[in-house]
């Protein structure tokens, strides 16, 4: 019975050891403590920004247009991002990307608190922020892979989800109720202050401690990135899922803004709640990926099939308060695939190759929404915005079926690859 007692006392240090492990890193738990401060802030403004656009013009077609300007350098320039990110050092890269946006943040919130603001400002703000994610996106995920080892890559990213989704469902929550009573102004000043949390994080990592970093030789070329995806079933598979749900099913910024006001009547409150909600499922989901120490095509199969299941309750909620417990699952759900689909592509390249594959990556996830936002802006005035969150159940099916060749036999974790043939040039 002592032993009972005992193991039973034990299991949740163990589960707490196992799920945390990569916060033992030094240079890793800076970054994480920076980047939780500074996910915060940045969740007020994604918020506040949405709010702003939506209020100056009441148009969903103008938040898709608006995620557009943002998001569409990425789809123009992001392989180059990724060739920078493996060529230079990614820590003095993040410092760089990390003041640039402060000061944009800090741009917009004068703007708005001197009345100085209008739509054609906001949008070169956000451009000007996509300009700045197409090196900071790649040099971001791939980072992971300079502070921990290899063995800890999927604990490490869905820490990372965590933080994401964290500032998710904080920094929405706390975004509705200050725009309710301050207006959208303070929410970008906050952000811009948030920034020096993650700046002063990277500043005092020791370099000596980073992971040994395999270095490309030679001619860096941003699409060897594509080629090698390309020539990788599983990695193919993973792209195929990356990229349609990513053009239906990640534009929540579009759909969240329109399913509060117009399906369900409410204001900046319940949408904070609904995008809070989702970020309490994110951050059950990251947290119970990062207890798992293996990652395969199969979990990421599964995972897009309950994300379709979780948008379609959402879309056919009756009430605001069934919508806010669909988006939990949703949440959770759409973690599994996020971090499932970073981890495989890690997992599946070698370590010199690491920014211009994940630099792919956010070429889809993030570069896609120029298609995606007003695409499903569009169908959200047309049809409702039920409709949008239907649309993205639909695909998510089509994207899981179009992906099983290459994914469902894959139940081994993939734990080591070889090093790149003909991607040093």
């Amino acid at each position: 019975m002592k032993a009972l007692v005992r193991a039973l006392r034990e299991r949740p240090r163990r589960l707490a050891d196992t799920t945390f492990r990569s916060l033992r890193v030094r240079n890793y738990r800076l970054f994480f403590i920076g980047n939780t401060v500074s996910v915060v802030g940045t969740w007020m403004q994604r918020v506040a920004q949405d709010w702003l656009v939506y209020s100056l013009t009441g148009d969903g077609v103008a938040l898709g247009i608006a995620a557009a300007l943002q998001f569409g350098p990425m789809l123009l320039f992001g392989i180059v991002g990724g060739s920078i990110a493996d060529r230079f050092d990614r820590r003095k890269i993040l410092i760089g990307t990390q003041i640039g946006q402060a000061l944009l943040a800090l741009a917009l919130g004068l703007l708005v608190v001197t009345d100085s603001v209008s739509l054609s400002l906001v949008y070169l703000v956000t451009l000007l922020l996509g300009l700045v994610s197409v090196v900071d996106f790649p040099a971001r995920q791939s980072f992971v892979g300079d502070v921990v080892p290899r063995d800890s890559y999927v604990n490490a990213q869905s820490l990372n989800s965590t933080i994401h989704n964290t500032g998710r469902l904080v920094g929405p929550a706390i975004a509705g109720v200050l725009i309710a009573a301050a207006g959208v102004g303070p929410a970008f000043l906050i952000n811009a202050v948030s920034f020096v949390a993650v700046i002063i994080g990277l500043v005092k990592m020791r370099p000596g401690e980073m992971q040994e970093r395999a270095r490309p030789k030679g001619r860096v070329k941003s699409f060897d990135g594509v080629r090698y995806i390309l020539k990788n079933p599983r990695l193919r598979g993973c792209m195929i899922i990356i990229l349609i749900v990513a053009v239906f099913g990640q534009n929540f910024r579009i759909v969240l803004p329109l399913l509060s006001s117009e399906t369900f009547h409410g204001g900046p409150e319940q949408y904070g709640y609904l995008t809070a909600s989702m970020g309490v499922g994110a951050v059950a989901g990251a947290l119970w990926v990062a207890s798992r120490d293996s990652m395969n095509g199969r979990f990421m199969l599964l995972a897009t099939c309950a994300l379709a299941a979780a948008n379609l309750i959402v879309g056919i909620a009756p009430s605001i308060y069934v919508a806010y417990l669909a988006m939990v699952g949703l949440g959770f759900a759409n973690i599994c695939v996020n971090t499932a689909g970073r981890v495989l592509l890690m997992l599946n390249s070698p370590e010199e190759m690491h920014g211009r594959v994940l630099a792919v990556h956010g070429l889809v996830f993030v570069g896609s929404t120029p298609f995606g936002g007003p695409l499903l802006g569009w169908v959200c005035e047309a049809l409702g915005a039920r409709a949008g969150m239907e649309v993205a159940a639909l695909t998510a099916v089509v994207a899981a079926a179009l992906a099983a060749p290459a994914l469902f036999r894959d139940r081994a974790a993939v734990r080591e690859v070889p090093s790149m043939v003909g991607g040093r040039t």
